[in-house]
């Protein structure tokens, strides 16, 4: 266990009970050891609370200056942080993927000029802090209502109006912050749409040429989950806007803490009226929409989620092309209905988080020394979008690539669906190769219309019924007789059964 930092008075003491335990959560998952983890949130808790005494003494002189809410100043506090341990050269303590991102152009966008700053970023400050504090609290903590109301001092009876009236306000404050974003001149043209599709009583489906567009655009595929605060994807919008990389791997934790707050007191429904058991259908419901939610920050998923009827004729024609039958060598038994996530046991819940962090081939480096890494999806989010080098689905021919990379007999293909709930799902994909690779794609297809989502440990692309993963920079060489891995979130309606005709590089693989 870290030392806890000593609050030395009234001010620390309220920031360090509402605020350590999510610090320390989001430090653990940026960097490398326990140890590392105590003194980067504790240095982060820090500077955090140097940025609230700063406010409280701006606002003594009458001065209102716009801040985050206690929660998410400190997360931006342990971000910037560790930016800073990267830059003084002591990288080597934190995660190599956030070490990644911080040395990429993404991570610039945090801290950039304020109108190039992600919109969900942006907002939240925009907004008074404590309607900021209630919806930060109930969407990304997933808190139930009597302790969103506790902490906050509402009537846990107006809670939930009160929530739909922020709602509603952040969206507002959504649309007008996104339309004062510089942008190209294709992205000012869809803005007006944007927003007509996106209010909350409109029934208009979406253009096909807007949904092209929101499948390669990030910045206005962020910007309509903003603008849907009730089609699922504000917490994971939230998460990412807000704290940056790990940011959908922070929102799993603190759902899996908050059922785990529920479990632990089973007295409570009497103590609070039956109250628990609205937080614990809470519970439930961001399980069963959270990864979801991940997903609908993806580009093309998003443009799929505003297209009910599953995309555009062309892409179902081109998923028709690539189904094949059940004889054809689809595996049987694949799940014909979506389980309860409910009954899933939460060691199983874990196991499929944890499996989804595993390393790839390369070899890059992983947490060591953690007392409880409890890891999570990590790598950088991957738009989804049609074309890319993604072969057309109706073709058997192999793909671009090294031609003595892989071959029938030379690779082999597990496919582990670690999580499944109404509409979405989560896979992992590992693949042994017996030559060494130098670059890998690994292409599949689906046969009931599935659509990848967030991907990690890897870039993907999607058309029709045909998915191409892409090997990241950081695990292209996989040597003789090694493996590769990846994991992903997905969407499915009807059936999820197994995908087929695994290519490695262009050439068939045999699967496990």
């Amino acid at each position: 266990m870290p030392d806890l930092p000593s609050p030395k008075d009234a001010t620390e003491a309220a920031l360090f009970s509402e605020c350590w335990d999510a610090v320390l959560s989001y430090a653990d998952l940026c960097t490398a050891g326990s140890g590392a983890a105590g003194q980067l949130a504790t240095e982060a808790f820090a500077a955090g609370l140097r940025e609230v005494r700063a406010a409280e003494a701006g606002a003594s002189r009458g001065r209102r200056t716009p801040r985050l809410p206690a929660i998410p100043l400190t997360l931006t506090a342990v971000r910037a942080t560790a930016a800073s341990w990267e830059a003084d050269g002591l990288g080597d303590r934190l995660d190599p993927d956030l070490r990644l991102w911080l040395n990429s152009e993404k991570a610039a966008r945090w801290t950039g000029p304020p109108p190039h700053r992600p919109l969900a970023l942006r907002t939240l400050r925009d907004l008074q802090e404590p309607d900021a504090a209630l919806l930060w609290l109930a969407e990304v903590e997933a808190l139930p209502s009597t302790v969103v109301a506790r902490r906050l001092g509402l009537d846990p009876a107006l809670v939930s109006e009160e929530l739909d009236q922020v709602r509603a306000l952040f969206r507002d404050r959504c649309r007008r912050n996104h339309l004062d974003t510089p942008m190209d001149a294709e992205c000012r043209g869809y803005a007006g749409l944007l927003d007509a599709v996106t209010r909350p009583a409109s029934a208009a489906e979406t253009p096909e040429d807007l949904s092209r567009h929101l499948a390669t655009c990030e910045g206005c595929a962020q910007a309509a989950a903003c603008l849907r605060p009730h089609g699922g994807g504000l917490p994971a919008a939230l998460a990412g806007g807000v704290i940056g990389w790990g940011g959908l791997a922070y929102l799993e934790r603190r759902r899996r803490a908050a059922e785990v707050r529920l479990g632990a007191r089973p007295s409570a429904a009497a103590d609070t009226g039956g109250e628990p058991q609205e937080g614990a259908a809470r519970a439930r419901v961001v399980r069963g929409g959270l990864l979801a939610a991940a997903v609908a920050l993806s580009g093309l998923a998003l443009a799929v989620s505003m297209m009910p009827f599953g995309g555009s004729a062309n892409d179902a024609a081109r998923g028709d092309a690539g189904r094949r039958p059940v004889a054809d060598g689809r595996p049987a038994g694949d799940p014909d209905a979506p389980p309860a996530v409910e009954s899933l046991p939460s060691a199983s819940v874990a196991a499929s988080v944890s499996a989804a962090h595993e390393s790839s081939a390369s070899g890059a480096a992983t947490r060591s020394g953690r007392a409880n890494p409890d890891p999570e999806p990590q790598g950088t989010a991957s738009a989804t979008a049609d074309g890319g080098d993604s072969p057309d689905p109706g073709s058997d021919g192999p793909e671009t690539g090294d031609p003595g990379s892989g071959g029938t007999g030379v690779c082999r293909v597990h496919y582990d669906l670690t999580n499944q709930w109404t509409d979405g799902f989560q896979a992992k994909v590992t693949v042994t190769t017996a030559r060494s690779l130098d670059t890998w794609r690994l292409a599949w297809s689906f046969a009931d219309g599935q659509r990848v989502g967030q991907m990690w440990d890897a870039t993907v692309a999607q058309n029709g019924s045909r998915v191409t993963a892409t090997a990241a920079d950081y695990n292209k060489s996989v040597p003789a007789n090694g493996a590769l891995s990846f994991g992903f979130l997905g969407t499915w309606h009807g059936r999820n059964s197994t995908p087929y005709d695994f290519t490695l590089n262009g050439h068939s693989c045999a699967t496990a």
